[in-house]
């Protein structure tokens, strides 16, 4: 649907009969990256605090334990919206984090502690960091079988050299991928710093600890942002533990939430991480939530760039349609 129909169906209130028909399933969105600047992949400061105004006037913001809590003892979430946002990126703070402030909206913001702490990077920015350091060129890399034939040549091929580098390695094990990266590295010749320059960097805690204070909850998003199903059982455990444990002691909050990495998850991650002590958990499943869904595998909707957009995914609309087009199949 093109922009700008969409834009004159939200002025009409075209979408508001779907807010309302879904108003007994609560609403979690899930953010990544904030920019100053319109374009790109960030969602925009001046379309993040929009979409804050329209939340504010027709849904009830509380933190997402709050929400979760309502759904784990059957209480109607009517009207009720949660804020999340993943791996705690220092745009997190320096612009999303005003926002928040300034329309005392609850949130939370998922970590990832050797990220905060700055002793690694999240592995998924430094392909990246590669291709758009790399210098023009075609080249192909095997990944587990898989030939990648890529070209980096201007900003759009380098964004999608990346994105298909992390699809393949999302695969492997952590050794492997670890391996993949340094093999990378090597071909384009191009050698990351060992702490993440200012674009791809975390909070640190004393950030942390400013957003717990104003009331932004602190969730745990594991210790080095691995994709957990491809992990054992005592590495899973670590992760899981040692990250909730680490903000414990940072903040001197309790930790309740967490978010899957990449939103992988099965039966058996499910259940560690209900052995570690987290009372919920959010996957990246697009959809609403009620008090019949596991609240250790919560569904999300994405926040959008423009506020038509927003209105529309966060309505149910999307739900209905898709639920018709199946009835049709």
């Amino acid at each position: 649907m093109k922009r700008s129909a969409l834009n004159l169906l939200r002025i009409a209130g075209a979408f508001a009969p779907f807010r309302w028909a879904h108003r007994d399933q609560a609403l979690i969105l899930t953010y990544h990256r904030f920019s100053e600047r319109v374009g790109g992949s960030p969602i925009p400061a001046r379309a993040f605090a929009e979409q804050l105004e329209y939340l504010a006037k027709h849904y009830t913001l509380v933190t997402l334990s709050r929400l979760a809590d309502c759904l784990r003892e059957g209480e109607s979430p009517t009207n009720l919206a949660a804020i999340t946002i993943d791996d705690g990126y220092r745009d997190a703070y320096e612009i999303a984090f005003p926002i928040l402030r300034k329309h005392r909206a609850p949130a939370t913001v998922f970590v990832v502690t050797e990220f905060v702490e700055g002793t690694t990077w999240l592995w998924n920015d430094i392909p990246r960091y590669l291709t758009a350091m790399a210098a023009p060129q075609r080249f192909e890399i095997g990944i587990e079988g898989h030939r990648l034939r890529l070209e980096l040549n201007g900003g759009a091929s380098r964004a999608v050299a990346a994105g298909l580098i992390n699809a393949a390695l999302k695969s492997l094990s952590v050794e492997a991928r670890d391996a993949a990266l340094e093999r990378l590295a090597f071909d384009l010749r191009v050698k990351p710093p060992e702490r993440p320059p200012a674009e791809y960097a975390a909070i640190n805690w004393r950030q942390a600890r400013d957003m717990a204070d104003a009331g932004v909850e602190i969730g745990s998003h594991t210790s080095t942002h691995p994709i957990l199903t491809r992990l054992d059982d005592t590495r899973l455990r670590e992760e899981l533990g040692r990250s909730r444990d680490r903000i414990q002691t940072a903040l001197g909050r309790q930790v309740d939430t967490f978010c899957y990495p990449n939103g992988d998850f099965d039966p058996r991650v499910r259940l560690e991480v209900a052995g570690a002590g987290y009372k919920c958990a959010v996957t990246t499943e697009v959809g609403l939530n009620n008090e019949r869904n596991d609240p250790l595998t919560l569904r999300r909707i994405h926040g959008e760039y423009d506020l038509a957009r927003f209105v529309k995914s966060t309505s149910g609309f999307d739900t209905w349609r898709g639920n018709k087009l199946s009835f049709f199949r």
